[in-house]
């Protein structure tokens, strides 16, 4: 029997598990550098978490009587992108929750990978921000002499206890200084990684170099972090040029906070992102325009989480306006 399928019928060289495996590979020396960094509690938080996301997968897998999915890697790469968006001290269990939550209700709520409208990282960190308001914005500096010897208090508190005080080692993030003190951090600080925040956003060098291995071995798009990165920049530089005293420059909102790791690794995210080409300009650009927005108006320093989950919530109108026209196809003509 001849089995007849429509075209296209060329099949790419690389599986969906075998991609989802570089991407985890590309994440690698973000989270080496985040521990190099904050030390004990931030290698103890990647491995909660994600260890939270795998077990979160194999219960509703079971649940659902389905096999197991942890295969295609995909869980590997939520529990990573998660973790690497909390700030160092967040408490374990804390985290555990996130991943949970990031799971249950951000991937398999929807049927599991290639069903999710929202990226499912940024959607239990958007639970964990608004339960644990006070630990997600908690803050630790950077090379601590002891964090390879010592957890950061707050990282073993108990399960809905008051975590440990940390306000003698506490430090503010570039963007909430600026936001709320008016200072801004130095380039060097900004680019090779020497200030807080959160595990994965201190360093834009090692993730535009790691970005860019998933781009050259054509894993990733590029669309879509030009558009984000293209956008940010234009609108940032117009409120600069407006007024320097109280906006902060293009280069201090390229370099600051998550937007280059969520403009690299959150938004390309394939299930959440328009597939269409001009579909996926207007993503970007979109994501861009809001997170100088929420930062400059909002009331919080950073806004990259929010609009990523906005723009994910606007990519079927976005598809449903940028279609290509099809081959061969004719409008309708009204006859006289």
């Amino acid at each position: 029997m001849i089995e007849i399928r429509t075209s296209p019928h060329v099949k790419g060289p690389l599986s969906l598990p075998q991609i989802m495996r570089q991407v985890v590979y590309a994440l690698l020396p973000i989270c080496l550098f985040a521990v190099y960094q904050f030390g004990l509690s931030a290698l103890a938080l990647i491995l909660v978490v994600t260890l939270s996301c795998v077990l979160t997968e194999l219960l509703f897998n079971r649940l659902a009587d389905k096999n197991s999915t942890l295969h295609d890697n995909s869980v590997y790469i939520t529990g990573i992108l998660l973790a690497l968006t909390l700030p160092p001290g967040f408490p374990l269990w804390m985290g555990a929750v996130a991943g949970f939550v990031a799971i249950a209700l951000g991937k398999s709520l929807f049927g599991g990978l290639g069903f999710n409208p929202f990226n499912p990282a940024l959607l239990g960190r958007a639970f964990v921000q608004a339960a644990f308001p006070v630990a997600i914005t908690s803050w630790t500096p950077a090379g601590m002499s002891d964090r390879f010897t010592q957890f950061i208090p707050s990282s073993l508190s108990f399960p809905f206890a008051l975590p440990a005080a940390t306000d003698a080692i506490s430090e503010a993030t570039p963007l909430a200084l600026h936001k709320f003190e008016a200072t801004t951090t130095s380039f060097n600080h900004l680019f090779f990684g020497f200030s807080s925040g959160s595990l994965g956003e201190t360093s834009t060098l090692i993730i535009l170099l790691c970005g860019a291995y998933l781009i050259l071995r054509g894993m990733m798009g590029w669309h879509i972090p030009v558009a984000i990165l293209l956008s940010a920049a234009v609108l940032s530089g117009v409120f600069y040029l407006l007024n320097s005293s109280q906006y902060p420059s293009p280069v201090f909102m390229l370099t600051s906070g998550g937007l280059m790791l969520g403009a690299l690794f959150m938004a390309t995210d394939p299930v959440s992102a328009p597939v269409t080409p001009k579909g996926m300009w207007i993503f970007g650009f979109l994501i861009g325009a809001l997170t100088i927005i929420i930062r400059l108006f909002g009331g919080l320093p950073e806004g990259i989480m929010y609009a990523i989950l906005l723009a994910n919530a606007s990519v079927p109108l976005i598809e449903a306006m940028t279609q290509p026209k099809k081959f061969g196809l004719l409008k309708n003509r009204n006859k006289e």
